[in-house]
This record gives C-alpha cells, sequence and structure tokens, in this order.
C-alpha cells in the first residue's frame, strides 16, 4: 500500500514541479503544446499497452474491458461538462486558467483528470508488484503543462505563491492516496472487477487525451505535435517492451 502510495505521489509531484517552472521561467506556448504532445503520445501508449491489453488478459474475454471502457468514458465526460459549467471548461488550455475559475473548482478539474491515472497506478502495484514505468512516465510528463498554465492563470488573479504551492501539494497528496486505495480495495477483487477498472481508467484517460490534450496540443505546436505524439507514443512502447 505505501509503495502505491508512494508511486502515485511521484507522478503528481510534477503538478508542483510545474508551478515551480511556471514561476522561475516559463516556456512559450509552442514548447508547452510540443510537451503537451509527447504525453499525450505516452499516455495513449500506456493506455493501449498497460491497461487496456492488462484489462483484457485479466478477465480472459472482452466483456468487461468494453464496459469499463466505456463507462469511464461516460463518467469522464459527465464530470468534465461539470466542471465547464463552474468556469474551467479549458483547464488545459495553455494560455492559462481563466481568472475566475476558483481554487476549488480547480482542484476538482485536476483530481478528475488525476485520481483514475492515480488509482491505476495503485493496481498496477497489486497486479505485477511493480508500478508500470511508461504509465507513470505518461501521467508525470502530461500533469505539467496542466499545472504551468493554471499557475500563470493563478498568479494573475492575484493568488500568492504558498497558496499555488499548496493546492498542487493537496492534489498530489490526494493523487497518492487514490494510488494507495486502489491497491487496497482492490485486493482479493475478481478477475472480472480488476479487467473493468483498468479499462475503466484507459476510457477515461483516452477521452481526456481526444478532447483535450491533443487538440490544445495542435493548436500550440501545430502539425510538430503530431511527430512529437508518435516520439511520446514509441518511448512508451519501447518501455513497454523493455520491461516485458
Amino acid at each position: 500500500m505505501l509503495e502505491a502510495g508512494l508511486w502515485g505521489l511521484i507522478a503528481a509531484s510534477s503538478l508542483v514541479l510545474g508551478a515551480t517552472i511556471a514561476e522561475a521561467r516559463p516556456p512559450g506556448r509552442r514548447v508547452l503544446g510540443l510537451v503537451m504532445a509527447f504525453g499525450a503520445g505516452v499516455l495513449l501508449s500506456a493506455v493501449s499497452f498497460e491497461l487496456v491489453e492488462q484489462a483484457a488478459k485479466t478477465s480472459g474475454q472482452l466483456g468487461s474491458t468494453f464496459f469499463g471502457l466505456f463507462v469511464g468514458a461516460i463518467v469522464f465526460t459527465a464530470g468534465d461538462l461539470m466542471i465547464s459549467r463552474l468556469g474551467y471548461a479549458e483547464r488545459k488550455d495553455l494560455d492559462g486558467a481563466p481568472q475566475e475559475a476558483g481554487g476549488l473548482t480547480i482542484v476538482v478539474g485536476a483530481l478528475l483528470d488525476g485520481i483514475p491515472e492515480s488509482a491505476v497506478l495503485g493496481l498496477t502495484v497489486l497486479q505485477t508488484g511493480d508500478v508500470g514505468i511508461a504509465l507513470l512516465v505518461a501521467v508525470f510528463v502530461s500533469n505539467v503543462p496542466e499545472a504551468i498554465a493554471a499557475t500563470a492563470g493563478l498568479r494573475a488573479g492575484g493568488w500568492s505563491l504558498g497558496r499555488v504551492y499548496g493546492l498542487w501539494t493537496a492534489i498530489a497528496v490526494s493523487s497518492a492516496l487514490a494510488a494507495a486505495a486502489g491497491f487496497v480495495l482492490l485486493d482479493g477483487a475478481s478477475p472480472d472487477v480488476l479487467a473493468f477498472m483498468f479499462a475503466f481508467a484507459g476510457g477515461a484517460m483516452l477521452t481526456m487525451v481526444s478532447t483535450s490534450m491533443t487538440p490544445e496540443a495542435f493548436e500550440h505546436a501545430g502539425r510538430a505535435a503530431g511527430l512529437m505524439t508518435v516520439l511520446g507514443f514509441a518511448v512508451a512502447f519501447g518501455i513497454n517492451w523493455l520491461e516485458a
């Protein structure tokens, strides 16, 4: 359990890193777009080979896998719609979080993105005895541009640096707890339940990539975003292949 929580904390610590980068020397929007494209590629690979494939292998059939995929996508879409109505529709907007978006709304948005990722990190440790490196890299990298953009928006809205760090630290700790919970609550679960959870996280993450990360990356990095996405996918696939 402690190991799972630690990996969840490490993955989410990139939120604090993003805040530090935003305060020290924020990179240009094109660079952030390329980073986001790379992260999208890594996530796509992790969803394919560490989540959906693992789900199918765990249950031995596709029913639980397909069900989990679509439930994850529907739940994420519903949560995303709710957050949009609260004023944080463009939470991965590299131009910065809107100043009218309150801290609570940003927390909910970050948790919507991060909880499925963190919980499945804990589940991966439970299933294999070790964390999936490609998935860990995917979560870590994908958090950085969002944290940079949101930090810039919060600072422009009058937030103190300490308050910003407190926000991201709290979210990172919540992610660690989610990873630990994924380990504890699913210990002893049936193969179908485990397959559903792997696929649920995959469906949520795939929806996030397609509706938020990829469009934002293309907007700021142009066609180079496609190449970076493929690079991210290839790197994560290579890591997964070496781990096998």
